[in-house]
């Protein structure tokens, strides 16, 4: 998901180009990327997805010079969540730029586990079933997830984005609920406790809702907080 720059009127715009680009990046990258959930690579996730997003970003700022308008005016936050179809992998690895939020119901308790700005390097949630910091064999330090390097506009790399790179690796339990959000979601559950108490009861069951029901939740009134809202949810089986 993505979110364009407040009160401009191409926000919509650059929010879809970050997200294909980036969508682009990792179905071309998906094979390695499987292999390195599955292996807990975390080293070779964490600088290779670094690298996806830089590259989805730099574009973003590149098509905003092709059609005349300041970079900072076409700009997006971008989080990612990628879910493995190996059902025996339980590994989510959450990745992107700019203020969200990443959280987890488990037990009947809500886990704010969005990567910290003073550790978006991504260390593991610990005690919460993360991967391990390294796999016996130690991370790889050299990956590119396959991307082959032709000459082309945004060669070299283009700046990184000034927002910090955030990334979380963590195992799922059978039960959780993981919620990805902008900040329209993000800020009313990290301040309301009656927000996350209505969530808890409504998603703690052992089945996800239907979609109304999931649109309604998400879009449930808090005093105070009128922003925009995307959400997307997983319920662990």
């Amino acid at each position: 998901m993505a979110t364009g720059a407040r009160a401009t009127p191409g926000a919509h715009r650059a929010a879809a180009e970050a997200c294909h680009w980036i969508g682009r990046a990792v179905g071309r990258s998906h094979a390695r990327l499987a292999e390195d959930i599955r292996a807990a690579r975390r080293g070779d996730l964490k600088s290779g997805l670094h690298r996806l997003t830089d590259r989805s970003l730099g574009k973003l700022r590149a098509s905003a010079v092709e059609q005349g308008i300041d970079p900072e005016e076409y700009s997006a936050t971008l989080r990612c969540l990628l879910l493995p179809a190996d059902t025996d992998c339980r590994t989510r690895v959450f990745f992107g730029v700019g203020a969200g939020g990443l959280f987890r119901l488990r037990d009947g308790e809500w886990q704010d586990i969005e990567p910290r700005v003073t550790d978006a390097t991504g260390e593991p949630v610990v005690g919460f079933g993360s991967l391990p910091a390294e796999t016996p064999e130690g991370d790889r330090l050299t990956m590119d997830l396959g991307i082959p390097t032709p000459p082309s506009p945004y060669e070299p790399a283009p700046e990184p984005p000034r927002e910090p790179f955030r990334f979380r690796a963590s195992v799922a339990r059978p039960g959780d609920t993981l919620l990805m959000c902008s900040s329209g979601l993000a800020e009313p559950l990290r301040g309301e406790p009656e927000l996350c108490a209505y969530l808890t009861g409504r998603w703690s069951g052992p089945t996800a809702p239907g979609l109304a029901a999931f649109l309604a939740d998400t879009q449930v009134r808090v005093k105070g907080y009128a922003d925009d809202r995307t959400a997307a949810a997983v319920w662990e089986a």
